[in-house]
């Protein structure tokens, strides 16, 4: 098989699969790691696949930072379903803490507060959903304004997080790997989420499907810091990742 064939031969079972593995290719064409890793290293530079570790995916691994408005428009349908979701979990009387994010956001929108419920946030948008009810008390943390998530980070409102302690986290991710762990595209927020993990009883993750499989640079915590997942699809290997691990999931 010549070079021309191997490459349409990776592209296919890309396009079916959505991923490759060198190990896999090796055995199949009968060739060495090097040349299958060439063929991967030529195919991305045309841009038909994303390299990873040990394969390549049709998707690029690594999640980037988009502007807020951007992101809203992404898979909203499945966050609509998440907030839906995730809002059933509020309680009355609760004290809770919503990360930034425009899953977040459809998450504030579906909340109905029967009784009195306290919200501490980092996410101007989910502070401009939630503010129209009466019941709802609001704790906006305070510090620098990051655009790209209309949310605050800093070590202000990382300093005022110690002063709490709250019964649930509702936090959006950029990333879900099953080795790294939860991440988001920002470091500093990746902190400020870290400090909001040490301020609650029970930690909720509310991604679509499109952020398994994912990194982005800032790690927030391993899988097993959390404590449950709400997605509109979960891969089978991240659903019996969490029942060795004991975390609870909601598929949506």
């Amino acid at each position: 098989m010549n070079n021309v064939e191997r490459h349409q031969l990776i592209i296919k079972k890309i396009e079916k699969n959505g991923h490759v593995s060198v190990v896999d290719l090796c055995a199949e064409l009968q060739v060495s790691s090097v040349t299958i890793r060439k063929d991967l290293q030529f195919l991305e530079d045309e841009g038909m696949l994303h390299r990873t570790h040990g394969g390549a995916t049709s998707v690029n691994p690594y999640q980037k930072d988009r502007p807020i408005n951007e992101k809203a428009l992404l898979h909203a349908d499945a966050k609509e379903r998440i907030g839906w979701e995730a809002a059933k979990l509020v309680e009355p009387n609760d004290s809770i803490i919503i990360a930034s994010g425009t899953t977040m956001q459809f998450f504030a929108r579906q909340i109905v507060p029967q009784e009195h419920l306290t919200v501490i946030t980092s996410a101007i948008n989910v502070t401009m959903e939630l503010i129209k009810h009466d019941t709802v008390d609001i704790i906006q943390l305070g510090g620098p304004v990051r655009k790209t998530s209309s949310s605050i980070m800093g070590s202000y409102a990382e300093a005022l997080l110690g002063d709490f302690f709250c019964s649930k986290l509702f936090l959006g991710v950029d990333g879900i790997d099953a080795d790294f762990g939860i991440t988001t595209t920002n470091a500093q927020e990746a902190l400020l989420n870290r400090k909001m993990m040490e301020s609650v009883h029970k930690v909720i993750v509310l991604a679509d499907f499109s952020k398994f499989d994912r990194k982005s640079l800032g790690k927030i915590a391993d899988l097993v810091k959390i404590d449950m997942i709400i997605s509109d699809n979960i891969p089978l290997k991240y659903q019996q990742l969490c029942d060795n691990l004991g975390i609870e999931y909601k598929v949506c």
